[in-house]
């Protein structure tokens, strides 16, 4: 059954699907994420003009009177400016609107909203949804330009564009999972106006027109699934390539406390430890076993990477201009110490010394030591980016330094960075996830190997006493026969209600304060599809709000 819905599924894509065209199907509806659209660089967010469009006629709509701004025909060019904090609208050099507050919609019933002339992936850049501009808090004449629409068809946007669909649908579906949780609980809410953004500072989105057929289904197989730990969502971390090693959280982020003050090591998360793919790797903090490892090419998820094993190379006096710069640019960021103000104060280097790793070998703390003093850099991003080799940092903080003599040249030395993987190393590795695929393991299972003590599960639904509230619907998909119906009942209901598959089920719970209920409802589900209805639990003097969800695979932790 699951095959034949999994058929249907990729029949169905093919055709509604047609992103590769200039028809569209509007964003279905679902939980709304709003994107902020960046300019073709993917550096800046803030735009005080912009040019709009779309594949079908369109609409521009005040949102703060609800009033129609004007309507336009298929591949008109719009242009939007805002001087004095209010825009105006053009067409063909001719002013059709003024006077307007904002924020200004850009919606089309069938077709795609584009920016003119911008392109993702080589290609006219179409998203479903609507765009929104609205005026940047604390910044004059600034606007963001955000693309509103449903969490699913985001994700249809995203997962072709963080992983190669050559990757298989085992893998594409893991990488669907960590970016729904990845949007649904950042790292850091570092914008204003919209939720994510769309490039590597996030995670990359790409829109409609780079949609393919099997990360589609990939999205749609694992709809309404998040990956837990302890009942609250992981934290999504995934890079391209571990090196056969992930890394524990901890020992490539730092903690940002505010006001300037942050701590590094970070505050640990127990579900991103370290993990090696062979269970027998020992811990690589030590200097000899991380050079057995990286300096060897062990059998590992990640050995089909370009990335897996990599060198780096610079005369003396190459790396000495390198870090002239970098140490400067990179002392802002407070974990370079002591800081580079004068590049002539630099010297010439006697050593290059790391010490301390994390468990996978990543590098936490480097000195530089010269000849007029010793420079120490913290932290695998600022490690990354201070050794830099023709404008561009290290792949990753996995890394040994050596000095040697240059053998062509007995009056100079040369420095190599040894090194494997590429990214931070936290979390998924997404190269290792395509081998695993490979090997036959399933979304789930590729999950449980690289985020410890995890738990996949629909995503938590909080229902309230209020009119629309009270109930919820979920549709999920599982290969799966077992599962389990997860309450938080700190508030002591005794009674519960829902539905399964049209069954109407009644179950009796036990008051529990410290720890939520966790209902056996294996007999009612069934391969592929599921539907769960819940029901508030509650009576005219009790009204308090529930939260619950189904587990579908349970918590791995055999390490």
């Amino acid at each position: 059954m699951y095959k034949k819905f999994l058929t249907a599924l990729i029949l169905t894509a093919a055709a509604v699907c047609t992103a590769h065209t200039v028809f569209a199907v509007p964003a279905n509806e679902g939980r709304i994420v709003k994107v902020g659209i960046s300019d073709s660089g993917f550096k800046d967010y803030y735009f005080n003009n912009i040019s709009v469009s779309a594949t079908d006629n369109f609409r521009l709509t005040d949102k703060k009177t609800n009033s129609v701004i004007a309507d336009f025909g298929a591949g008109e060019n719009v242009k939007v400016i805002i001087k004095n904090n209010i825009f105006d609208i053009y067409m063909d050099e001719t002013q059709i609107a003024a006077n307007i507050s904002g924020p200004v919609e850009v919606s089309s019933e069938n077709g795609y909203v584009t920016v003119t002339n911008l392109k993702r992936a080589g290609k006219p850049a179409y998203y479903r949804g609507t765009f929104e501009i609205t005026k940047v808090p604390k910044k004059n004449n600034q606007f963001n330009l955000i693309n509103i629409l449903d969490l699913q068809s985001y994700l249809r946007g995203v997962v072709p564009n963080e992983m190669p669909v050559r990757f298989g649908e085992e893998a594409l579906r893991a990488q669907a999972v960590l970016a729904r949780n990845y949007v649904l609980k950042p790292r850091e809410k570092n914008y204003h106006n919209f939720d994510v953004c769309d490039s590597v500072a996030c995670q990359v989105y790409y829109g409609a027109n780079t949609e393919k057929d099997l990360s589609d289904e990939a999205v749609a197989a694992t709809e309404n699934i998040v990956a837990m730990h302890n009942g609250e969502m992981v934290l999504a971390l995934y890079s391209s390539t571990a090196g056969g090693y992930t890394e524990n959280y901890e020992n490539a982020f730092s903690t940002d406390f505010g006001s300037g003050n942050k701590m590094f090591p970070g505050m640990p998360k127990p579900y991103l430890k370290g993990v090696p793919d062979n269970p027998r790797t020992p811990v690589l903090s030590n200097e000899n076993e991380f050079k057995r490892f990286y300096l060897t090419k062990p059998e590992t998820f990640d050995n089909d990477s370009p990335y897996f094993r990599w060198t780096k190379e610079w005369s003396l006096a190459e790396l000495e201009g390198v870090l002239k710069k970098t140490l400067k640019t990179q002392s802002a960021t407070g974990f370079v110490r002591p800081k580079l103000d004068n590049p002539d104060n630099f010297g010439h280097i006697k050593e290059i010394k790391v010490l301390r790793r994390g468990v996978s070998g990543k590098a936490m703390s480097v000195n530089i030591v010269t000849d007029k003093g010793t420079y120490n850099v913290q932290k695998e991003l600022q490690i990354r980016r201070v050794f830099q080799k023709n404008n561009i940092g290290l792949p990753s903080a996995n890394v040994i330094f050596e000095i040697k003599d240059n053998p062509e040249n007995e009056s100079e030395k040369i420095v190599t960075a040894y090194g494997g993987g590429f990214g931070h190393g936290v979390g998924m590795s997404q190269y290792g996830a395509g081998a695993m695929a490979k090997k036959g393991y399933t979304y789930d299972e590729i999950i449980q190997h690289y985020f410890t003590d995890t738990a996949i599960t629909t995503y938590p639904v909080t229902l309230v006493a209020q009119n629309g509230q009270d109930t919820a619907l979920q549709n999920f998909y599982t290969n799966r026969k077992k599962a389990f119906l997860v309450v938080d009942n700190r508030f002591h209901f005794t009674k519960l209600t829902v539905a399964i598959n049209g069954q109407e089920v009644n179950f009796d719970i036990n008051p529990n304060i410290f720890k939520p209920e966790r209902i056996d409802i294996s007999s009612y589900i069934r391969k592929g599809e599921n539907k769960i209805t819940y029901i508030l639990p509650y009576t005219n003097t009790h009204k308090k709000p529930v939260t619950m969800y189904v587990e579908i695979k349970e918590a791995k932790n055999d390490r």
